[in-house]
């Protein structure tokens, strides 16, 4: 699937009404596009023939064609025959029903045809967009040929309305989006201040990158609403990279738990709660393991840390690079000074557009093969005034947080990225981290960048004063997790402190990113400490009050790139980096000049610089070495091995497996 996170449009349009030239400019970004062309005769008709040419003109050198012409189900297979990595352009499908009901073709099953097509179009692993003409507004053909042919276009239209993720309709050089990858679906949680009623008209809390609020609450336990949409089996969500594989189906994504998220019954989220811990002797053999493999240069560097974190969280030597990330946008808002500076209108309409697949954030998701969860939350109060949210709302934030985590979990994700937009979160972000940590809440507070790339110095102010009279209004209060979420944090902060909590419950690593990331590790390692093992942090982005704040929670940032792309989307431009690091620390083999001649116990030494001890690994195949997995069984317990080897300094003996 695209970045721009569809595979497949279809571009409807009257007669010179754009709809040709809409079509080529989606896919403009694509390296090479296979033209099909679809249209039969015209060799004997001069202004036909211009047509065409008109049409060949316009098109990029690097664009190859393909003719159905009179076989038109030709069609099917090219689309059946295409790869992930392919983009073909379909012009149009006006010539393919006239191919379709040409007398020699008959009798034929048309119908057939059409549900042949619209099957392929929901198969194809490829990028397509689909040209066609939309008679359906005019006068009712008279002749009997004109009547079939525009049925049989209205039928093949709305096959492909229904096959294709999006539909534009063109007029006058104008596209309006009949069809969205966002619109069909929606699945919403609310969070609310007191114990919510039966039902609710509009959305409040989480949609799985969908837009539309047709939804349907249902009361809960404990305070808790969940509101379920019915899933449509053709809404696109995201795209899912896999060397040599097709993007993933849509119905499978659609029907996940994160559509249906399951009731907690008896969760008690208190600090001292007894988390998993990762793996202890995964991560450092894997680091031990990079000191023989075969680089050219030195090494990994600070992306060693990269594979270490993700060998524990793995509990293997050898780590795989996560596949299937998920990203948890976080949106709420914030009342009073905290706010100052910041524009609601573009709040929105940043969500908005991550929620329709379009902007930064869904692009760097679509090419992380990530899909997004939007967590819209109910708008917090003044932290300077009061508490922000009641402490039933944060206890049914906190359990919320925790379900969303545990349904990216039970939908196969293996990795979260905890995003956030909102407005006021910088602040309040700063108030928690110096109510938290003792941190000087001036000197991590962020500056107040306005668009156009100028700073907003007497916004910066009114926050600063803002979490100025926020730390005196609690100075004698309780400073714990909770506490911290009722006074300061609100439902957006209780969300992501609970998400981290759950992925952990869970063995699910998270990248932090960005203010409100560090403030809810910072609230969630109150509640359950090993949720910092479970966190990795790519870049601080050159804000202090990530610098601290990790310092604080002892995290390392892996790169210094200082990116500012906003929250979470600093972790996905940063992701691919990881994970090249995990894939080649996975596929490096062993160097020649580490391997000895095989033992007597018919294994191969590694020698280990500085070490007075070897690692013996297995005989290599014809292969060559390949990483190791280490095999405690061959030592006993007065650490020696079968061979009669003192092995008690290394703990065991490691076999290569490849």
């Amino acid at each position: 699937m695209s970045d721009d996170r569809w595979n497949t449009v279809l571009v409807l349009g009257g007669i010179r009404s754009g709809k040709s030239a809409f079509a080529e400019a989606l896919v403009a970004d694509a390296a090479a596009v296979r033209y099909v062309a679809t249209a039969v005769g015209g060799e004997d008709d001069p202004e036909w023939r211009g047509r065409i040419e008109a049409h060949q003109r316009r098109r990029p050198q690097s664009w190859s064609t393909e003719e159905t012409g009179a076989d038109p189900a030709r069609l099917a297979t090219l689309l059946a025959d295409a790869k992930p990595d392919e983009t073909l352009l379909v012009d149009d499908l006006g010539g393919w029903v006239a191919a379709l009901l040409d007398p020699a073709r008959q009798p034929n099953d048309d119908e057939a045809d059409v549900a042949a097509l619209a099957a392929a179009v929901r198969g194809c692993a490829g990028r397509v967009v689909f040209v066609s003409p939309e008679v359906g507004l005019a006068l009712v053909p008279t002749t009997p040929v004109g009547r079939a042919f525009t049925d049989a276009l209205g039928t093949t239209n709305q096959a492909l309305a229904e096959a294709c993720d999006r539909v534009a309709l063109v007029v006058a050089g104008r596209a309006v989006w009949l069809k969205d990858a966002s619109s069909p679906v929606s699945s919403d949680i609310s969070v609310l201040s007191e114990a919510p009623p039966a039902t609710v008209a509009s959305p409040a809390f989480a949609s799985l990158a969908f837009a539309s609020p047709a939804a349907v609450a249902e009361p809960v336990a404990d305070a808790e609403l969940i509101a379920v949409a019915e899933p449509v089996a053709e809404a696109p969500v995201f795209a899912q990279v896999a060397a040599g594989e097709p993007a993933a189906t849509t119905a499978a994504v659609l029907h996940e738990p994160t559509q249906q998220l399951p009731t907690i019954s008896g969760l008690a989220i208190e600090p001292g709660m007894d988390l998993p811990m990762p793996d202890s002797d995964a991560g450092p053999d894997a680091r031990d393991r990079l000191i023989g493999v075969d680089f050219a240069g030195a090494g990994l560097g600070s992306l060693t840390e990269v594979v270490e974190f993700a060998a524990a969280t793995q509990g293997t030597t050898i780590p795989r690079a996560w596949s299937s990330p998920r990203v948890l946008l976080v949106s709420g808002a914030h009342d009073g000074g905290a706010a100052a500076g910041d524009d609601p209108a573009d709040v929105e309409r940043r969500v908005a557009e991550v929620e329709r697949g379009e902007g930064v954030l869904s692009r760097l998701a679509g090419q992380a093969g990530a899909d997004i969860a939007v967590l819209r939350l109910i708008r917090a109060g003044a932290m300077e005034d009061g508490p922000v949210i009641d402490d039933a709302a944060v206890e049914v934030a906190l359990r919320q947080g925790w379900r969303v985590a545990e349904a990216a979990a039970d939908a196969g994700r293996d990795l979260l990225v905890l995003a956030s937009i909102g407005v006021g979160t910088d602040a309040v972000a700063a108030a928690v981290a110096a109510a938290t940590t003792a941190a000087e809440a001036v000197a991590v507070l962020p500056r107040v960048l306005r668009p156009g790339g100028f700073y907003d110095d007497e916004a910066w102010m009114a926050r600063c004063a803002a979490v100025r009279d926020t730390l005196h209004r609690i100075r004698q209060e309780s400073r714990g997790a909770k506490d911290i979420l009722r006074e300061i944090g609100g439902a957006d902060l209780a969300v992501a402190a609970g998400a981290l909590l759950g992925a952990a419950s869970r063995r699910l690593p998270v990248l932090l990113d960005g203010p409100v990331g560090i403030a809810a590790a910072l609230i969630a390692r109150d509640i359950g400490s090993q949720i910092r093992h479970w966190s990795l942090l790519p870049d601080d982005g050159g804000i202090e009050l990530v610098r601290q704040g990790s310092d604080v929670l002892g995290l390392e940032p892996v790169l210094d790139l200082g990116l500012g792309l906003g929250e979470g989307a600093n972790a996905l431009a940063a992701l691919p980096l990881l994970r090249t690091a995990i894939t080649l620390a996975a596929a490096a083999p062993v160097h020649p000049a580490m391997l000895t001649e095989p033992g007597d116990d018919g294994l191969t030494d590694l020698i280990v610089p500085n070490d007075d001890e070897d690692i013996d690994f297995a005989e290599p195949t014809s292969g060559g070495p390949g990483p190791a997995t280490t095999d405690s069984a061959t030592t006993d317990s007065a650490g020696t091995d079968s061979a009669g080897t003192d092995s008690s300094a290394t703990g065991s003996s490691t076999t290569a497996g490849e």
